[in-house]
């Protein structure tokens, strides 16, 4: 039992020091002898656990994704509308990728070179699919438009938030995406919903950029 949560830690370990290569220099300018370097292991250590560089990627792109859908089961809890949710969703993604290197790393990967592995979706697909679901319970529930194109404004929620963040790597620290968050928010909202319902919605992105963890 001993050894076998020494491998998961040294796992967990290579995975969070590849996260951070891939991140701060790209997936095709980091090579295995730099995530040995920097997670501080052996390059026995390294190929017990993945046998190439793209074995690593996949793992980063697969923990992106389970981290997604549970962030898509605990802020669509509470008895919250869809539009309060997805809402949420974006901002915890946005907080939480200011602090997790495998989240920002899975983002890069995503608008990179590298795809998944069957079953595996791509990270946009995903997104699109979360986002469309969120806005169509949101028109059923009188808090977006009834004549707004699901599929055009998921399109461009989803270009929205990635586009922010890519932009904002090279431009602003990765701790002001709450406010970015914020900001695409006031927009879409002036746009999206029902003049009667705007002020609770505007509101909640003022407050849920103010939160540490917005769940």
């Amino acid at each position: 039992m001993a050894r076998q949560v020494r491998a998961e830690k040294t796992r967990a370990t290579i995975i969070t020091a590849a996260a951070d290569l891939f991140d701060r220099q790209g997936y095709e300018a980091t090579s295995l002898s730099d995530i040995v370097e920097h997670a501080r292991v052996t390059k026995g250590a390294l190929y017990f656990h993945f046998a190439a560089k793209e074995d690593l990627a996949h793992a980063i792109l697969e923990l992106q994704s389970a981290t997604c859908r549970r962030l898509v089961r605990d802020t669509g809890a509470r008895g919250r509308t869809s539009l309060e949710a997805l809402m949420r969703l974006t901002f915890c993604m946005a907080r939480m990728s200011a602090e997790d290197p495998v989240l920002r790393a899975g983002l890069r990967l995503a608008t990179g070179v590298t795809r998944p592995r069957p079953p595996l979706s791509h990270p946009f697909t995903e997104w699109l699919d979360i986002v469309s679901a969120r806005l169509a319970a949101a028109v059923e529930e009188a808090d977006v438009h009834p004549d707004a194109d699901i599929d055009v404004v998921a399109h461009s929620l989803v270009c929205f938030f990635v586009g922010t963040r890519v932009v904002g790597r090279a431009r602003e620290p990765v701790t002001r995406q709450p406010r970015r968050t914020a900001e695409m928010w006031q927009l879409l909202i002036r746009g999206l919903v029902p003049v009667t319902r705007r002020a609770r919605y505007l509101s909640l992105a003022a407050r849920l950029e103010r939160e540490p963890a917005p769940l």
